[in-house]
């Protein structure tokens, strides 16, 4: 593999397979890696991993891989350290890693209590160059499906009159796509589904816990950030700018770890920085 520059420290590509997409639940079933140094060396390796739990039939069905293939296979856990070592000093680079990949690991690291940190690496995603330079608007969809231009972009009707149109090739070009509208709302819902805020703001871990999405704290359980850091939950609740049910989740965190805490005296100032 050549590059067109020339490094000064290893990068690694990397890739993940888990039993789903949710950070906090699920869990990294095989890793695959290629690591180049500046001298040249190029080593390429794959590790499976017991994930310990169930991997579900929609999961199997994306990368192939069964309970069966992985029930002999190490707890990540045990490789954590060596593989911390392997990934020192490196960049990193991937299809969808700011996202999905290098989220996901980070999170498996803190679960072992293994230091990772993405911080002084440059990361390279190769996802994010393909759709910042070949755009992805509806004027692209135009060009793609109709042949055309679309001179009427950013004009509500033209708009629409376009994603109508673009609609209708889509479904003369795939004849695997539903036929009717509750298919091609499940369709549609398996790739990109609809999120409310609180689901912007907290994963659901299972159990009653949510965990951070977003913010200063991202990546951490409510629950903790309420018994530690109440200010911040206090500030939360102060905003004018939060949904009601982002606001009642957080209120009854606070209120369960900080009764004296679960209300603000007064509304914060707009655009008021939260406590550090």
């Amino acid at each position: 593999m050549r590059l067109p520059f020339t490094l000064d420290r290893p990068l690694v590509f990397l890739d993940l397979e888990t039993t789903g997409l949710s950070v906090s639940r699920d869990r990294i079933i095989e890793l695959a890696i290629i690591k180049l140094t500046p001298r040249g060396d190029v080593l390429e390796a794959v590790r499976r991993f017991n994930p310990g739990m169930p991997i579900p039939a929609g999961a199997t069905a994306v990368h192939g891989i069964t309970d069966a293939d992985v029930a002999s296979e190490t707890p990540f856990e045990k490789r954590a350290r060596a593989l911390a070592e392997l990934l020192e000093g490196c960049d990193l680079a991937g299809f969808n890693v700011r996202r999905f990949d290098l989220p996901m690991l980070v999170f498996e690291f803190r679960r072992t209590g293994v230091p990772f940190e993405l911080e002084g690496r440059r990361i390279i995603d190769i996802q994010a160059i393909f759709h910042r330079e070949e755009k992805r608007d509806l004027s692209a969809a135009a060009r793609f499906y109709l042949g055309r231009e679309h001179p009427e972009a950013h004009s509500a009707l033209g708009d629409i009159r376009t994603s109508a149109a673009v609609l209708a090739a889509q479904l003369a070009r795939y004849g695997h796509l539903p036929r009717d509208l509750v298919g091609l709302h499940q369709y549609c819902d398996e790739y990109l589904p609809i999120e409310t805020e609180l689901e912007r703001w907290f994963e659901d871990a299972g159990d009653g816990v949510r965990v951070f999405r977003r913010g200063k704290h991202r990546g951490r359980k409510l629950a903790e950030v309420a018994a530690q850091e109440p200010d911040y939950l206090s500030w939360m609740l102060g905003t004018n700018d939060l949904d009601k049910a982002v606001l009642d989740v957080v209120r009854a965190a606070l209120r369960a770890h900080s009764p004296d805490e679960a209300e603000p005296p007064a509304v914060a100032p707009e655009g008021s920085a939260p406590p550090q």
